[in-house]
């Protein structure tokens, strides 16, 4: 499992995690799209929102791969504004390619790309 040094492990002063320390010994957390319902708790939508900006200035526009990047925070941007690479996409695999469709990013979390 591949480590992404410099990319933030949490959002600070909360128990949102972006990382994790080790690959799960029962198997690896496959990828899922959750929906982001109207009623999500302001923090949460924050979190996104940092944890959607990390990933921008951590790989930009060019694919990267999954490796020790939380499957509960990324499923939330799964499917929109993080998608698969390459096809055919194992949503059970640390190695598995994401990139980020920038339309979708920059329509969901504008403030993120505001200069």
């Amino acid at each position: 499992m591949l480590k992404h040094r410099g990319f933030p492990g949490r959002l600070p002063g909360s128990d949102f995690q972006f990382t994790i320390r080790r690959a799960n010994p029962k198997g690896v957390t496959p990828l899922t799209r959750r929906e982001r319902y109207r009623d999500r708790k302001a923090v949460d939508r924050h979190a996104d929102a940092v944890f959607m900006a990390a990933l921008w200035d951590h790989f930009g526009d060019a694919p990267f791969e999954r490796g020790n990047l939380d499957a509960g925070r990324l499923s939330w941007l799964f499917g929109r504004e993080v998608i698969p690479a390459t096809d055919p996409f194992d949503p059970a695999s640390y190695d598995a390619l994401l990139v980020i469709d920038e339309a979708a990013a920059r329509e969901s979390f504008p403030e993120v790309f505001e200069e």
